[in-house]
């Protein structure tokens, strides 16, 4: 110790003596004359200083005299004289932790315990981080989607083999290291919901003055069959439908042995002609894989004429049918529904007729007639073995040749009736249709049953949303490609814009015959030749 003071003392005496031909006097001003004494600096304060300092300082280890030692010698040694500070400072201390020799490497902005790096503007945000790029920046508005609107035809999984084909998709899926949430879906219209049967202003100023009229205690005024009783004029209409919806049955039935009908397993398309057409818009879960091309099996009468059940009741005003209590009523169709609320008698499906109308505040059922418990169903084989679809074309024998020009011409007359008479039948009674879904309910309001599995249907608990039916949804046209000729070449996707449209029922019957409705005509562009594919290019 006394070693290290000594040469720091001399080291310091050197720099602070002017007078020697040390580098120290460089340093200082030298001036002569009388005033040149005042301008030293009085070396005693300042010994005794630095004798102060060395004493504070306390080495580090018990070998600190050897490495002062060893530091002076190599700094007397070394051609060139090191600051003060520098020999003045505590020596380094060797250690073997491998953590503090890697802490030396790692620079000071990415040590632990301080904030990351500011994010360079061309690389990309983690997730969670929100770019800022300026004090005036607007958030941007994600638009909200609504409901798509309702579908009409059915779907693949209602088809034989439907729900196996998805068992299939989703066990591929799984094998290849794709799942559900990951698979892109068919596109959706995200448009607005499904058209109203009357406008939306309408139904706002009618629910206003109801509520109005609730609120000041006045019953509401209903005219039937809104409050439960029959309308006499409607009644030869009700059973005018039911006996051409058999008829009408009954010819498709016959008329399918003759005309062919082709669809798809996959999809809901369907197309009369001798063989499918080759317009690749398929729509199907794989259609992906066979570039939109359609898997065509043999149609049936449901694929030309689709059916649309709804439940049966006895009493339309009485309790609403709950999702637990679904199974204790029958579906049927909902022409054949509407009918029997329209005062059509079927044995099997009884229907109470009210003698006193049913009377109501605002939403509010005040006087119903009470609850009337359902009567005892007549124990019959086929009740509606002439009134449904489902195996009808094992019920009737293929018609001769002679019989199939009439037999269509009796179908396209029936179908028109039945049109009709559905028509102004819903003007009165009223029809509840689903918004997302194809589900139809005849009565004052929808049932509580929670089987919608449309669009966001997680939101609403299954429950179904309902609005007023349209025809459209009660007898569905089921619109497919029109042929000119059954045995001519498949349509192609190349001439699609020359090819008109009808429903299938009316193609069945016109090429069996029958004479084509004016009001079908425009739509299946009869006026209108269809090119040849090289001659297509040149059509402006």
């Amino acid at each position: 110790m006394s070693l290290a003071a000594g040469q720091v003392g001399k080291a310091a005496s050197l720099y602070l003596d002017p007078a020697g031909g040390t580098p120290g006097a460089s340093r200082l001003p030298v001036s002569s004359g009388p005033a040149a004494g005042a301008s030293r600096v009085p070396l005693a304060p300042v010994n005794s200083v630095i004798n102060a300092a060395i004493l504070n300082v306390t080495p580090s280890t018990a070998n600190a005299e050897i490495i002062v030692e060893n530091h002076n010698d190599s700094i007397v040694n070394s051609p060139a004289r090191l600051p003060a500070l520098v020999r003045l400072s505590p020596p380094p201390e060797s250690s073997n932790d491998p953590t503090s020799q890697a802490l030396d490497h790692i620079p000071a902005k990415k040590r632990l315990g301080r904030p990351p790096p500011p994010l360079a503007k061309n690389k990309p945000k983690p997730l969670g981080v929100k770019p800022v790029t300026g004090a005036g920046v607007k958030k941007r508005r994600v638009p909200v989607r609504v409901s798509p609107k309702r579908r009409y035809t059915p779907t693949s999984s209602t088809r034989e083999g439907g729900s196996r084909r998805a068992t299939n998709q989703q066990q591929s899926n799984a094998s290849q290291g794709v799942y559900p949430q990951s698979i892109a879906s068919n596109p959706i219209d995200f448009s607005a919901r499904g058209s109203y049967a009357l406008g939306f202003q309408q139904i706002q100023e009618a629910a206003k003055k109801d509520k109005k009229l609730a609120q000041m205690g006045i019953e509401k005024h209903l005219d039937p069959p809104k409050n439960g009783l029959l309308v006499p004029t409607l009644v030869p209409v009700a059973h005018e439908v039911i006996d051409n919806w058999k008829l009408l049955i009954k010819g498709l039935a016959q008329l399918l042995h003759v005309v062919p009908v082709f669809a798809c397993s996959e999809c809901a398309a369907v197309h009369v002609a001798n063989a499918g057409h080759n317009i690749r818009d398929c729509s199907g879960p794989t259609s992906s894989q066979r570039r939109g091309s359609h898997l065509w099996v043999k149609g049936t009468i449901n694929d030309v004429l689709i059916p649309v059940e709804s439940y049966h009741m006895y009493d339309p005003f009485g309790r609403r049918i709950k999702h637990e209590s679904r199974f204790d009523y029958e579906r049927i169709p909902a022409v054949v529904e509407l009918c029997v609320q329209a005062s059509v008698e079927i044995p099997e499906y009884p229907s109470r007729r009210r003698t006193q109308p049913v009377r109501m505040m605002g939403k509010r059922v005040i006087d119903r007639g009470g609850y009337v418990k359902e009567p005892d169903k007549a124990t019959l084989s086929s009740p509606l073995a002439d009134l449904d679809t489902l195996g009808a074309c094992e019920r009737y024998p293929p018609p001769t040749p002679e019989e199939v020009p009439k037999i269509a011409q009796e179908t396209m007359d029936a179908y028109e009736k039945v049109r009709w008479g559905v028509t102004k039948l819903m003007r009165e009674y009223t029809v509840k249709a689903c918004g997302y879904c194809s589900e139809v309910h005849v009565g004052p309001w929808g049932h509580s049953v929670k089987l919608c599995g449309e669009f966001k249907h997680q939101w609403r608990d299954g429950k179904h949303g309902w609005q007023d039916a349209l025809v459209e949804e009660v007898l569905p046209p089921n619109y497919v490609w029109h042929v000119r000729d059954l045995k001519g070449t498949p349509l192609t996707g190349n001439l699609k814009r020359f090819y008109g449209k009808a429903p299938a029922l009316v193609e069945v019957c016109m090429h069996s015959g029958a004479r084509v409705p004016k009001c079908y005509k425009p739509m299946m562009r009869l006026d209108i030749i269809v090119p040849d594919s090289q001659e297509a290019d040149m059509v402006a």
